[in-house]
């Protein structure tokens, strides 16, 4: 009996060695592991580098639509990058009020499609240097890159870094970003 209890331990301990294993494929974001079985909204509430966004996303309505089939690309700005906005603006923008602004905004880091980093470095390729991204919101960002780091350009030329990349989701993938991208107003 002890060695069939031993053996069974033995298995199980194998096979939480390989579920974590898959799930380590993935980036950890803000302290947080990301499952790729998790939609986009499941895994940022995690990332304790996302709660702005988390809230932002909650405060315009988007919850619903982040959890959906998708696909998505989120490019996703950190707490850090919102606090670099000018004092005061988060605060304005989470205002009901000001709810079709901060949509704009939110949707315009989300592109229609999954697009890992290496086939945005494709585009910039095919495209001599600089690619057109058009997102959910009807912004359109300038993807480029310099070796492994991929940047995108802002409406008024504000950059933003891929900090993580990749990070892999049921409904599409999350690209972490240092800087909010804003749409010309």
């Amino acid at each position: 009996m002890r060695k069939l209890t031993s053996t069974i331990l033995a298995g199980a301990v194998a096979l939480s060695a390989l579920a974590t294993a898959a799930y380590a494929e993935n980036p950890m974001v803000g302290g947080a592991a990301m499952y790729a079985d998790k939609n986009i909204v499941e895994n940022a509430v995690n990332s304790k580098d996302h709660t702005t966004l988390v809230a932002a996303v909650k405060a315009a309505g988007l919850v619903d639509t982040l959890s959906g089939e998708g696909p998505f690309t989120v490019f996703a700005p950190t707490n850090e990058a919102f606090a670099a906005l000018p004092e005061g603006t988060v605060e304005t923008l989470l205002k009901p009020e000001n709810k079709d602004q901060l949509t704009k905004i939110l949707t315009c880091h989300v592109v229609g499609a999954k697009a890992m980093s290496d086939a945005i470095m494709k585009m910039v390729d095919d495209d001599k240097g600089a690619h057109p991204v058009k997102t959910v919101g009807g912004c359109t960002w300038t993807a480029k890159y310099e070796g492994d780091k991929l940047m995108l350009e802002d409406e008024n030329g504000n950059v933003a870094n891929v900090t993580i990349a990749n990070v892999e989701q049921s409904n599409g993938v999350i690209h972490v970003i240092d800087a909010v991208l804003l749409p010309k107003m």
